[in-house]
Order: structure tokens, then sequence, then C-alpha cells
């Protein structure tokens, strides 16, 4: 075999054990914070950029064409995302009479897109991996708008919410990196191509090294908070997949539509909810839900990509499967 497609398939083994990656992440930040805590400020800010821009780097124009080509589907799964999980997070923090920080930052990932990480739980779900790139690529390009408008109208029961601030802290980790990268792929394809290859590996180191800065910053802090976030965490993710599957369902729609918008709706991008925190908040504890919600959503989707799949084993990396229906 050659070197090259040794090294693909280990770095794509490596990106599909990015659950695995982010807990350890969370755990090794609470025995040693140091090993983390650098990462701050505008490295975060860096670091979320890189994500972005791999993603940028996974586009087409075709995939564009293609919300266009099934628009109801893609309609309905970004108008849940930005209906269920910004109204379930509002919910939540009230119930749970959440401290306004938690709160705050719990509405952020509520009215965050969806994430990358959805795209390669579709894949192993055997979902409809094509709705869901067009889906979080559109759900991010909405996000530009939605998410400082969202989170304005809900978070600012808590405290004033700078909705500028948002936007162009959006704008800049969002936007920007998403223009670049497929802008490389349009004019310098062979670049873009060798890049590409190492961007969702990278994607993942960045988020587990974003979930520890924030939890290793926040460590004793975190101690005596970790039981509500934990459950706030939880249950925004199972009713953001539950209802993620449900509506669809109700609405006519196929099995791996369904499953694809549950996917989608349930995992959000908290490394940028934990990056709008630290921006246009000044309390630390803000980007806690953030940290707390991209270890719980990875570790639900993944657990529920292995039911749809059918089963799987980690013996040589590899899954096996019974085609779903």
């Amino acid at each position: 075999m050659a070197v090259g497609s040794v090294m693909g398939a280990v770095l794509e083994r490596f990106t599909l054990l990015f659950p695995l990656w982010t807990a350890l992440a969370l755990v090794l930040s609470l025995l040693d914070p140091g090993l983390f805590t650098w990462l701050k400020g505008p490295l975060i800010t860096a670091a979320l950029g890189l994500i972005m821009l791999g993603m940028g780097l996974g586009l087409e124009l075709r995939d564009f064409r293609e919300v266009f080509r099934r628009p109801r589907a893609m309609v309905i799964g970004v108008a849940a995302q930005f209906l269920v999980m910004p109204s379930l997070a509002a919910l939540i923090a009230w119930a749970l009479r959440l401290p306004a920080p938690l709160a705050v930052g719990l509405v952020l990932v509520g009215c965050s897109p969806g994430g990358t990480a959805s795209n390669v739980v579709a894949l192993i779900a055997r979902a409809d991996v094509a709705l869901s790139v067009v889906m979080t690529t559109m759900s991010t390009v909405l996000a530009v708008a939605l998410t400082p408008l969202l989170s304005s109208a809900l978070a600012g029961r808590y405290v004033p919410v700078n909705g500028w601030t948002l936007l162009l802290s959006v704008v800049q980790v969002v936007l920007l990196p998403l223009a670049v990268g497929l802008s490389l792929k349009v004019f310098w394809p062979r670049t873009s191509e060798r890049v590409e290859a190492v961007m969702p590996p990278l994607a993942v180191i960045a988020i587990a090294l974003i979930v520890g800065s924030i939890v290793g910053s926040q460590r004793e802090a975190l101690a005596s908070r970790l039981l509500p976030l934990l459950l706030a965490g939880l249950l925004l993710h199972v009713g953001g997949f539950l209802l993620g599957y449900l509506i669809p369902a109700l609405l006519g729609e196929r099995l791996r539509v369904r499953r694809t918008v549950s996917i989608e709706v349930g995992m959000q991008n908290s490394g940028l909810a934990v990056v709008l925190a630290r921006a246009a908040f000044p309390d630390p504890l803000t980007a806690l839900p953030g940290a707390i919600s991209a270890v719980i959503h990875a570790l639900l989707g993944a657990c529920l990509a292995a039911i749809w799949r059918g089963g799987w084993s980690l013996r040589g990396f590899r899954l096996r499967s019974s085609q779903a229906r």
C-alpha cells in the first residue's frame, strides 16, 4: 500500500474518533490545566477560524446548487436548527434556574449553527451526507445574521447583549475563513486538495484544545457547577436529536432525511459558542456551556450513529454494519 494511502487511512481513523479526543482533552484539562490553558484569547479565535477554513475547503459550488435541487428537506432542517435549539436552550436555562453567565452560554450554544462534526456522524450513521453538508453550510451562512439576532433576543433577559459585537465576531470567525477556503478551492484547486486532506484531523485537534482550554481555565468554577451544566447540556442535545427526528417524520420525510436532520439539529458548533462567549461577554463562565456541549453532543452523536449503523467495532478501527433501510 502506498505511503499516501496509509497516511490517509490513519488520518481518517483519527478523525472518526473525535469524541474520544474531545473527552480525553476534558479529562486531562481537569488533571493538568497547564496542558491547555496556553490556548487563550486570539489563539482560540484562530483555532476556530482554522476549523471554518477547513469547512470552506471541503465545499464546492455544487454544494450550493444542491440546496435548490432538494429545497424541502434542507428548509425543514435549517428551520428546525434555528427554531428548536434556541428555544430549547432558553427554556432549559429558565427551568434549571441557571446563573446568568451559564444561561447566556447555553443560549449561545442553542443559537449557533450546525457543527462540521455532524457531517462525520452522518457518514457513520449512513444518513444523507450530501444533505448534511448542505444543511451545515446553509446554517453557518445564515448564522452570520441569525446567531447575533437570536442571542440578543433570548439572552438579553439575563445580561445586555451587544448584537453588533456578536455580528462582527461571527463575520471574523465564520464568514471570512469560509470565503478563504472556498476561494482556494476555486482558484487554487491543487493546493486546496493537499491542504484539505489534513484539515479534518486538524479541526478535531482544534476542538479538543478549545474544550481543554476553557475547562482547564475554569476548573475550580466548574467543580461546583458540573452537574447543572451536564444536565443542561444533556437536555439540550437529547432534545435536539429527538425533535430533529420527529419534525421531518411528522412532515412525511423519508428515514435518511429524518436521521440527517436529527444529527444536524442535535450537534451544534460549540466552538463558535465558546469564541462568541469570550469575545462578547466579560464573565469567563459564559464559555463553559459551550465547552461541555462540545463533549456531550460528540459522544451522543457517536452513540446514535453506531445504533443507526447497526453496530460497530473498533477492531482495526473499521466500522462494520448492516445497511440502513
